[in-house]
């Protein structure tokens, strides 16, 4: 089994592999760099902007590493943000999904719900893994709590396990999901979809 990025799709996204052509329209759902990439250093823009965290993130692809895609929203057909599958352990049956920034004009929207439902639905229910883990920073409480309205599991913290680009240690908190639990989850997220777009009605 090789764990690659595919083209996936549900009524609210489509998820396209990512490739070079996706730089402009990622660069324009850029906004707030700072605050953006404040918790995702790995898409932190250089000097070229997105340019050469595309490239790194898939020069990593190329080598199985991750499985990298864009983010399209249905509703207006733009590209808004990036998702991966991180950490990828085949033999093991297991991977992360990580390296999820969203365009803040997209933010509280459907996007980040519909995202979480087709790549770890892709995860479990095709690709038949045991595991899906999630992780962020200690300080990042808006993400903790996005993660744990999931039904994941907080597994702890890892203290001191990088450094930021600002030089100071971070603390990664660690969450996980597994197969036997994604029913549960993919309940919560089916919901939460259906509730928003209720509102959105």
């Amino acid at each position: 089994m090789v764990i690659a990025a595919v083209p996936l799709a549900n009524p609210w996204i489509e998820l396209e592999p990512l490739t070079p052509g996706h730089l402009d329209e990622l660069t324009a759902a850029v906004s707030e760099p700072d605050e953006l990439f404040r918790w995702v250093a790995t898409w932190r823009p250089g000097p070229s902007g997105l340019a050469e965290p595309l490239e790194r993130t898939l020069a990593a692809a190329a080598h199985g590493d991750v499985a990298p895609w864009a983010i399209r929203r249905r509703a207006d057909g733009h590209v808004v943000g990036s998702t991966s599958y991180l950490d990828i352990d085949e033999a093991n049956g297991r991977v992360e999904v990580g390296s999820t920034w969203i365009g803040p004009a997209w933010w509280r929207t459907e996007v980040n719900t519909a995202t979480k439902l087709l790549v770890i639905g892709h995860a479990f229910e095709t690709l038949g893994l045991e595991r899906v883990a999630l992780k962020t920073d200690h300080l990042n409480v808006r993400s903790q709590r996005a993660i744990e309205r999931l039904g994941a599991v907080r597994e702890g913290v890892m203290r001191h396990h990088m450094r930021r680009p600002d030089g100071t240690w971070r603390d990664t908190v660690y969450y996980s999901i597994l197969r036997e639990e994604w029913p549960a989850v993919r309940a919560r997220l089916e919901a939460a979809l259906a509730t928003q777009r209720s509102t959105a009605g």
